[in-house]
């Protein structure tokens, strides 16, 4: 009797998510209310294969907010980049009991990384984009790895060059989901009366997008939300977002 052939073992590389993916799913939910298209998601294709990305910044609670409603066991990633105001790791953990979240994940740079390329820790300073490379694409390229998709809280009106962008990305064959994508600030703000959420405390002193406390300033009458990161150092993205349409982490 002739011996079976024996199957060969395969290891799927596509992508999770095309562009094509992403085009979709952008057409398929145009219209569709931000609370109503993440409740689809987050019970649907989507279950178990995706989590909600964090800074814990001004307008953070909104996003989560939605997220919380939906499934409050959904993984929130957080990159404590150990150069952050401490007002915005109380926030944090104010924040997430607040709404009940239950999966808090947090993740730091590599200490030995840091012990390479930042040991005085004062990289930022001469070496703004390497710094972030160091304390938050590393950091967040690993929380990503389980994890076929993730949720942004970034939105268009923020600044100029996220003016063009979509509710739906495929980056680094993940699919980005931009839920705020079109809303704006008074959307953000009656949002948050509506619900009764907690300010991050540094709004209040101007500080409308709010990072690494040595690269986060205030904003000034007249400037766009995010004038106050790396004021005078000509970057406007830390490496994790990029001008809609351009993959920003590394290929899975």
């Amino acid at each position: 009797m002739a011996e079976a052939a024996r199957a060969i073992d395969t290891i799927d590389t596509a992508p999770a998510f095309t562009p094509a993916d992403a085009a979709a799913m952008q057409a398929r939910f145009a219209g569709v209310p931000a609370p109503a298209m993440l409740a689809e998601l987050l019970t649907g294709e989507l279950a178990g294969r995706v989590a909600a990305v964090s800074s814990f910044g001004a307008e953070s609670a909104v996003l989560l907010h939605m997220v919380a409603a939906v499934d409050p066991a959904t993984p929130v990633l957080f990159t404590n980049t150990q150069k952050m105001f401490g007002e915005t790791l109380a926030y944090r953990d104010m924040l997430v009991e607040h709404l009940g979240m239950t999966a808090l994940r947090v993740f730091r740079p590599d200490p030995h990384l840091l012990a390479i390329k930042d040991r005085e820790g004062i990289r930022h300073g001469y070496d703004p984009d390497g710094c972030c490379d160091l304390r938050k694409v590393e950091p967040l390229t690993r929380a990503l790895a389980p994890f076929d998709a993730w949720i942004s809280g970034r939105k268009g009106f923020q600044a100029g060059t996220r003016q063009a962008l979509p509710r739906f990305e495929s980056d680094a064959g993940r699919l980005k989901i931009n839920p705020l994508a079109d809303w704006t600030k008074a959307d953000l703000d009656a949002y948050f009366a509506a619900h009764d959420l907690p300010r991050h405390p540094l709004e209040a002193q101007g500080y409308l997008s709010i990072g690494c406390a040595p690269c986060t300033s205030p904003v000034k009458p007249g400037e766009d939300a995010r004038a106050g990161r790396w004021r005078g150092m000509g970057k406007v993205e830390c490496g994790i977002h990029q001008p809609a349409g351009v993959s920003a982490l590394p290929p899975r």
